[in-house]
């Protein structure tokens, strides 16, 4: 049997007026709010003082290729990638963004500029991140075209693939689908925006030719907006920080700052020997363990649902053997259900397969959401009934 905590109204909700049973639970959106109690514990140990006249100019450092990235910040982005062992830093440069979002643009741009031939293909293998659809096809270049699911592509000439790992919705280890070594023109872009001891065991130390990175799912401050990739090649990253500049003309410094304030806050709770109250990722990996064993429970219980199951594999960072807690939960149903239609009557709002190049029989759900959320959604998954759909 299931024990669930009694759900309370989470203390977010704007009208207090709105009865529980009226309170719709949004996990469609990866919005990182589960960690704010930790952060909320660390004090005034992330506290950034920024003056009027401080960051006022345009430029950050004339001598690095990427100018408008702040020499701290840059410090503490190689310091955490140390510490924590899952990618090289050495021999790259460094291109900060808006977020990943801008950077997977950037790369994809710079990428199809330097190609001989156009629109390049890019693909990304199903199940993928819905969001590279819009991102590839939103101001419809001519220099690059969506080609949909990486496991059925066979076009000649140049193509970018999109690699996701862990793969943001399932949560699987991913490699390269397409595969064609010998070809010159065949371009991969690896998202590691997963990649953290907290989600997944740190296996090696990535190193690729484009690797992206995101502030907002290693610590959840996503509303700073923060991004980077860590490139190899010199002219791939000239073209990406020339997208950046044409696109926002640089990256704000006052969330650069605050990065690397707390990026550098982060790295000195990596000390294995610190308890999980005090290391980051020891805090996270607990509290996303006791999320997916609630909601294994849950689906266990129902014989409705269907989960993924992650192998174990060795850590490097934490020295043993350890699971995957993914971000997002891949939920799948075993009847012949629209789930995301189902799940949406009774006020639960997912991301649907079908925008992540699958079927209505799966959604992603946030694992992300602040604690009073997941407990309601967790309630309603557990009384769920499901109703059969004839037009899947």
């Amino acid at each position: 049997m299931v024990k669930l905590e009694n759900p309370k109204k989470p203390e977010n909700v704007s009208n207090k007026n709105i009865p529980l049973s009226d309170f719709v639970v949004n996990l469609d959106h990866g919005d990182p709010t589960a960690y704010e109690e930790y952060w909320r514990k660390m004090g005034d140990r992330c506290t950034v003082t920024i003056r009027g006249c401080d960051l006022m100019s345009y430029f950050s450092d004339m001598t690095n290729l990427c100018w408008f990235l702040e020499p701290e910040l840059e410090a503490a982005i190689k310091d955490l990638h140390g510490a924590v062992g899952n990618a090289a830093t050495e021999d790259r440069y460094i291109v900060v963004g808006t977020g990943s979002t801008q950077l997977c643009q950037a790369a994809v741009h710079a990428l199809s500029s330097l190609a001989g031939t156009q629109p390049v293909s890019v693909v990304a293998a199903a199940p993928f991140y819905s969001t590279y659809v819009e991102e590839t096809t939103y101001v419809r270049s001519g220099m690059y075209k969506w080609e949909g699911d990486a496991w059925g592509f066979d076009k000649k000439g140049p193509y970018i693939e999109l690699v996701t790992s862990p793969n943001n919705p399932d949560g699987t280890i991913r490699e390269t689908v397409v595969n064609r070594p010998d070809d010159d023109e065949a371009k991969v872009i690896h998202d590691f925006a997963y990649y953290w001891p907290h989600y997944t065991p740190i296996t090696r130390r990535q190193d690729h030719d484009i690797m992206l990175f995101t502030f907002s799912k290693i610590t959840g401050h996503a509303g700073s907006r923060i991004g980077w990739a860590l490139v190899k090649d010199k002219e791939v990253a000239k073209k990406m920080v020339e997208y950046i500049i044409v696109n926002s003309i640089g990256v704000s410094k006052e969330s650069q700052v605050r990065t690397a304030k707390i990026l550098k806050v982060l790295k000195e709770t990596c000390n294995s020997e610190s308890d999980e109250s005090e290391n980051f990722f020891k805090y996270g990996r607990k509290m996303m363990k006791n999320r997916w064993e609630k909601l294994r429970e849950v689906v266990k219980e129902s014989d409705a649902f269907t989960l993924p199951k992650y192998p174990e594999a060795f850590c490097n960072y934490f020295g043993k053997s350890l699971e995957s807690y993914p971000a997002f939960a891949w939920l799948g149903t075993k009847e012949e259900t629209d789930l995301v239609s189902e799940l949406r009557r009774h006020k639960v709002l997912c991301r649907a397969g079908e925008r992540c190049g699958s079927d209505k029989k799966h959604v992603r759900v946030s694992m992300l959401s602040r604690e009073d959320v997941f407990n309601v959604f967790l309630e309603r998954l557990a009384n769920m009934k499901l109703i059969k759909s004839i037009d899947l």
